[in-house]
């Protein structure tokens, strides 16, 4: 049995499930409280939604909301916005709109089997010390951002919050590149005051974000054939953390890609392995946790070279143990390679991926314990003939992040590469005198007895972006508690959704009046 609300709910375990995951119970989601709420967020876990193939869940959305009598429209990129008048006597209330991103980060074990186009997520309920959390099985979760989507869901559904003229705007491709805030087009909402539910630590009310912008790195390959009496070898680098690039940046979680480079540049100093293929992350805002590298080494150097794997394993495991608990390093012999990379651009590339930053560039001077600049050196990729390395850059603010692409540029560029940016978005500039923040803390003293913490989030809201196209706009960004967002690792606390949801609702019934 478990407590939820006070009750007792028997979980129901899959035999399957607890085979493979000794201690942790399978469980229906829509037992929990807000029901509707957790019925909803089930339902889209049910749907594949991975960032740029949202086109599942934006039609059962449409469809849902005729069911219920709603108005549904859909722009020129793919956003949904739909409209519920005002309940009885609220007439005269400011428009608000309830906005979240309908697509989720698809991130999976190396051994699990999950196709994130086709296959459903599956969540579960885990006790641990610090209470009940929802996770899912050995993928993302989605919960960034499939709570809040069904919060706003769910509020429509209901017929008993009282609110004002209500909106709620369900963008695409947040995590990918921020297609629908960036073709969000003036006139199409009536709303003034937008509330974001893509904050991730109840208890916080965020009033500004970091902006950001993608670089991609490209260098050419060139090839000589393996050299008589060199061994093939495959290296993988697994059982890190990974997590958020904005978000958990700060954390000292370590990125595969660069352990992996590090060790791959002194071996081919030491010992003239010669790289075939290098490969590491799947997504420039996830702080890689797996990477792999083919090459070939001389016969001769086989045995010191794997000594000297022991030897940097053992080293990085006693560095980072505080955070990095399940570090692993496999070498193994496929079969053998026609062609290796020519030294010089091996060099090159290996050279550049070392000297490149990463992690946290600077914590910022105006608040305290928030980060100001970050980079994640997110994936290395080997195709055909081309080498490319893809980043993501973070800031508060904009010459922070100019900053920080120059040095970039400069490394990469040094290295012959070609590099470009692109996608760059503007941050969310905190705006102190805000009403609808002062509401929301107001309202959260008043339900919890305690003062929330206003912050300002290094990760990329949309919000920034949504300024430009309504710059009248007053906004706020308030969530549940999500820990490890971008990994397989992603959890909910299944109590902050209920404080999330009581604060929301309660915010809705004290819309301000229209001036």
């Amino acid at each position: 049995m478990a407590i939820f609300n006070g009750k007792q709910i028997a979980l129901q375990p899959t035999s399957e499930y607890q085979d493979q995951n000794k201690g942790h119970l399978m469980n229906t989601l829509s037992q929990l409280q807000p029901n509707s709420l957790w019925q909803l967020f089930e339902k889209i876990c049910s749907i594949p939604h991975p960032s740029k193939h949202e086109q599942k869940i934006s039609l059962w959305i449409q469809d849902w909301a005729k069911d219920l009598g709603l108005a549904v429209k859909e722009d020129d990129v793919g956003n949904l916005a739909i409209a519920k008048p005002a309940t009885k006597g609220m007439e005269d209330r400011k428009g608000i709109i309830l906005q979240a991103h309908m697509d989720m980060v698809p991130q999976k074990n190396n051994d699990t089997n999950h196709d994130f186009l086709v296959d459903p997520i599956r969540p579960y309920i885990v006790t641990e010390s610090d209470g009940d959390w929802v996770t899912a099985q050995g993928t993302t979760l989605g919960a960034d951002n499939g709570v809040g989507l069904a919060s706003a869901l769910a509020v429509l559904a209901s017929d008993e919050i009282p609110h004002g003229p209500l909106e709620v705007l369900v963008t695409i491709d947040e995590e990918a590149g921020m297609t629908g805030a960036f073709g969000l087009q003036p006139n199409w909402l009536e709303g003034d005051i937008l509330i974001n539910t893509d904050s991730e630590q109840e208890g916080e009310v965020y009033m500004g974000c970091a902006g950001g912008i993608d670089g991609s790195a490209t260098f050419d390959l060139n090839f000589d054939e393996v050299p008589y009496n060199y061994q093939a070898f495959n290296l993988s680098i697994s059982g890190l953390k990974g997590g958020h690039s904005g978000v958990d940046i700060h954390t000292g979680r370590a990125n595969a890609n660069k352990l992996l480079v590090r060790f791959l540049l002194d071996a081919s100093n030491e010992f003239d392995i010669r790289l075939t293929e290098l490969n590491g992350g799947s997504l420039r805002n996830a702080i890689p946790r797996e990477a792999n590298a083919s090459f070939v080494v001389s016969n001769t150097h086989v045995e010191p070279l794997k000594a000297a794997l022991t030897q940097y394993l053992t080293t990085i495991k006693t560095n980072l143990s505080a955070i990095e608990t399940d570090i692993d390093m496999l070498l193994i012999s496929p079969e053998n390679f026609e062609q290796c990379w020519q030294k010089s651009i091996q060099s090159r590339i290996l050279r550049a991926l070392n000297a490149c930053p990463n992690g946290v560039i600077r914590m910022s001077d105006d608040i305290e314990g928030i980060v100001e600049s970050s980079l994640n050196l997110g994936v290395v990729q080997t195709r055909g003939s081309k080498f490319n390395a893809l980043a993501l850059i973070r800031s508060l603010h904009d010459d922070g992040r100019v900053e920080t692409q120059r040095t970039v540029q400069s490394v990469f560029e040094l290295a012959g590469a070609d590099i470009t940016f692109s996608g760059a978005y503007p941050g969310w500039k905190p705006n102190t005198d805000s009403a609808i923040m002062q509401t929301v803390s107001e309202t959260y003293q008043e339900l919890f007895d305690k003062t929330p913490a206003v912050m300002v989030i290094h990760a990329g809201l949309e919000c920034g972006l949504f300024k430009t196209a309504y710059p009248h706009w007053d906004m706020v960004s308030i969530g549940p508690t999500i820990k490890f967002p971008h990994s397989p690792d992603e959890k909910i606390q299944i109590s902050t959704v209920e404080q999330y949801w009581q604060l929301l609702t309660a915010v809705l019934a004290k819309a301000p009046k229209k001036s």
